[in-house]
């Protein structure tokens, strides 16, 4: 493999990711002390063998951005950091070859070529693009933003939650490894370099609400961190932004809290999620003929489950219906579901393009293996897979299931439509 030098970020980050480094104000602090300026080119800092490298402040910089971008409340930005120290030392052109695997392994948190092949096509994750040249994964914001993915992956392995141990034991070792002794030693020197990570301003944030959990890993997102992308029109086509306007409840809404057209603000939480105060179930189904049998009141109470009506998703489950990339692909090329177009994931965290394919989901399910289905069991499938249906024990999943609905069902009678989220 042909060489590779950086010497400036300018060489090894796009301009927006550069801004946004500035943008960060311990990095800003960071570099103004050593003579950078806005505007400028930057230098990186080099180890005593010439090497360059990032600070744990420029770390720990990068991560949360991609987290804030990509992953919030997914991923763990010091997972990130922790993992970085341990497989690189924060070098993005750190390289190390596997002669039994013939496998290489790049970048600040060595990824290989095949990983990131495997993400970008089969996965979906697109957000930076990947040429042909393996050269770009020695790149800090790709290299960490594929390792988030990879981890965001094993956080769900076989549709089961993963804990934190078993995600970083896996990241080193593979899937089966994660329980193999060979990786223990390296679980044991994450948990050290974690806690001595420097600021680490974080507050917690639970798994996804109501779904099954062995154990829950921890997720961590920056107070200080500001929304990404947070209003309608960011997330949103003008045709659909027309259909919210148009709709009665909608516009009151909007006209109440003084939002204007081009510029209306997500939801949020006090964590600043974005979230849906207003949903667009009632214009899917309205819009999309194609998806038969599915009610607006079922599609909202699935949507409370797995993501908490959470733009972004919660825990392993991406977007307002935690559907993932691949289910949305199929459905699109195979299913004749073409409402939405969905090449990256995160098409899916656009509120019209996860609600389309988590409904088209369930009507898929509604007929699984060309037999009628109940409720029951299109929930259940949706939430555990349709193999893992047992409609002989109905569970806490289904109760809670029921229990939202009865709320959409009450708030529709009493309204007359269907206010949803």
């Amino acid at each position: 493999m042909a060489s590779v030098s950086f010497k400036y970020w300018n060489d090894c980050v796009d301009p927006e990711d550069l801004d946004a480094m500035w943008m960060e104000p311990d990095v800003r602090a960071e570099w103004i002390d050593v003579g950078e300026t806005m505007g400028s080119k930057v230098h990186l800092s080099r180890d005593p063998d010439g090497q360059p490298y990032l600070t744990q402040t420029e770390m720990r910089a990068v991560a949360g951005i991609i987290v804030r971008r990509h992953f919030v409340s997914q991923i763990d930005s010091d997972m990130l950091c922790a993992i970085a120290e341990l497989e690189s030392d924060r070098q993005p052109l750190a390289t190390s070859y596997n002669k039994k695997s013939e496998d290489v392994k790049m970048g600040i948190m060595q990824i290989s070529p095949r990983t990131s092949e495997w993400l970008t096509r089969e996965l979906g994750y697109r957000a930076y693009q990947v040429a042909e040249d393996p050269k770009f994964l020695y790149k800090p914001f790709l290299n960490v933003y594929l390792a988030a993915a990879y981890l965001k992956w094993i956080s769900n392995y076989d549709q089961k939650e993963r804990s934190e141990e078993f995600m970083v034991r896996a990241y080193k070792g593979s899937i089966k490894k994660a329980t193999h002794k060979s990786t223990l030693p390296y679980w044991r020197k994450y948990l050290s370099v974690k806690e001595s990570l420097p600021s680490r301003k974080a507050f917690g944030v639970g798994s996804a609400p109501n779904v099954p959990s062995s154990s829950a890993t921890a997720v961590s997102q920056s107070k200080e961190a500001s929304p990404v992308n947070a209003t309608w029109d960011s997330r949103t086509s003008g045709e659909d932004m027309e259909e919210m306007w148009n709709h009665p409840d909608v516009n009151k809404e909007w006209t109440k809290s003084g939002e204007r057209r081009g510029n209306v603000r997500l939801s949020h939480d006090a964590e600043k999620h974005p979230y849906l105060s207003r949903a667009v179930a009632e214009i899917i189904l309205a819009k999309h003929s194609n998806i038969k049998g599915v009610k607006p009141t079922v599609v909202c109470a699935v949507s409370e489950m797995v993501s908490m009506r959470f733009v972004n998703g919660v825990g392993q489950r991406t977007g307002l219906m935690g559907i993932d990339y691949p289910t949305a692909r199929w459905l699109y090329k195979d299913g004749g579901y073409k409402g939405y177009m969905v090449e990256s994931t995160e098409d899916l965290t656009k509120p019209f393009v996860s609600m389309y394919f988590g409904a088209a989901y369930m009507a898929w399910l509604s007929q699984y293996e060309g037999r009628e289905r109940t409720l029951q069991f299109v929930v259940q499938a949706y939430l555990s897979g349709p193999q893992n249906v047992n409609l002989q024990e109905t569970g806490p999943l289904w109760m809670k299931f029921e229990e939202a609905l009865s709320r959409y069902e009450e708030t529709r009678r009493e309204n007359g439509s269907c206010i949803i989220m």
